[in-house]
């Protein structure tokens, strides 16, 4: 399972993961999994379910001023036991700096299970190359493997 913190503009205008075409967790994972880069809703789901990747968010709801994280008040976490009570997930991990402060705080005491941190696919997170994002992702196949 790959948690994010809360879905961009973007991503809540297309009421779908990652939807921001600047984002670059479709190209991340499509290379990690040595795929084609899914385009359509249709597309990025049935990858999801070749590949054996959970999609969801730490955080259900929230006060955030456009796609900032930095801006993120008045968290509710989503509550992830009816997944991980109902499907096989062997290793959480969580994209990026924010989604992991937050699965600390609010669901790693309620779960007990740590979470793996990878590097954000966001685009704010500019330090990070293409090309080293894949490199660090590629641990998400072990996990479905």
């Amino acid at each position: 399972m790959i948690l994010g913190s809360f879905p961009s503009v973007k991503s809540r205008e297309q009421k779908f993961f990652y939807g921001h075409p600047q984002n670059r967790f479709w190209r991340v994972t499509a290379a990690v999994f040595q795929d084609s880069v899914p385009q359509t809703i249709e597309e990025k789901r049935a990858f999801l379910l070749r590949s054996h990747i959970a999609l969801w968010d730490v955080i259900a709801s929230c006060e955030i001023t456009g796609s900032s994280d930095s801006s993120i008040r008045n968290v509710v976490p989503n509550d992830l036991t009816a997944i991980l009570q109902g499907a096989p997930i062997r290793q959480i991990f969580v994209n990026g700096g924010t989604a992991a402060k937050y699965y600390e705080k609010y669901q790693q005491p309620v779960l007990q299970r740590t979470a793996v941190r990878l590097p954000s696919t966001s685009p704010a997170n500019a330090a990070w190359s293409l090309e080293r994002l894949v490199e660090a992702w590629k641990i998400i196949r072990n996990a479905v493997d």
